[in-house]
């Protein structure tokens, strides 16, 4: 597969996809720090965020965003919410036309409420978006533990293009073009799970005491 990965975001789930795509075709991790780059690059590893896990001995990092970007045939974009339309103001300086850009970034727009997609749609209009989204921690799937996800795209060719990248015998991926329905699901998820832990521990306290 003739395709190059852009991942922008050296944190954990940023570098995780990154060492997952690193088995399938050349992925490079566009990392702010140099130090971190560096590290990935001779040690194969990202102890900030993912302390003793080995990353793809392939997967290659740089602090150099045009570096990063400007021969990419898919940009991932792994970085936080709050972030993400600056970091790809960025990205669209330097990257070529009509290239897909996929999200990993859960939540919403602060002050505008757009959805991720939508802000790929307003910063690089012809872009294919998607959202790769699931119920997944970085360091479980590191672990090789078994995880899926969906990739949620509006373009049919790229979503099982981008599913040839990403899926794997324990990483199961799956495509839906209900892109509106997994970003939400994907934001709301962490609400959920606050209020189910919440939940059970009130159940456990009312326990201990009639006990």
């Amino acid at each position: 597969m003739h395709i190059r990965i852009a991942v922008i975001g050296g944190g954990s789930w940023g570098t995780t996809v990154a060492h997952l795509a690193a088995h399938r075709v050349p992925t490079v991790l566009w990392a702010r720090r140099s130090e971190q780059a560096e590290e990935i690059n001779e040690h194969h590893t990202n102890d900030r965020y993912l302390p003793g896990f080995q990353l793809h001995p392939d997967l290659w990092a740089t602090d150099d965003l045009r570096e990063a970007v400007r021969g990419a045939d898919v940009i991932v974009m792994g970085v936080p919410s709050q972030g993400f339309r600056s970091a790809l103001e960025q990205v669209a300086e330097h990257v070529r036309a009509w290239v897909p850009v996929l999200s990993l970034t859960k939540g919403l727009e602060l002050g505008t409420r757009l959805r991720m997609t939508q802000v790929v749609n307003e910063v690089m209009p012809g872009h294919p978006a998607a959202v790769l989204t699931g119920p997944n921690l970085a360091k479980e799937i590191l672990a090789g533990d078994a995880a899926a996800a969906v990739i949620a795209t509006h373009d049919p060719v790229v979503a099982q293009h981008l599913q040839q990248i990403f899926h794997q015998q324990l990483f199961r991926v799956y495509v839906n073009r209900d892109v509106v329905g997994c970003e939400v699901a994907g934001s709301l998820k962490n609400v959920v799970a606050i209020a189910a832990g919440m939940a059970d521990g009130l159940g456990r306290a009312t326990t201990q005491r009639r006990l």
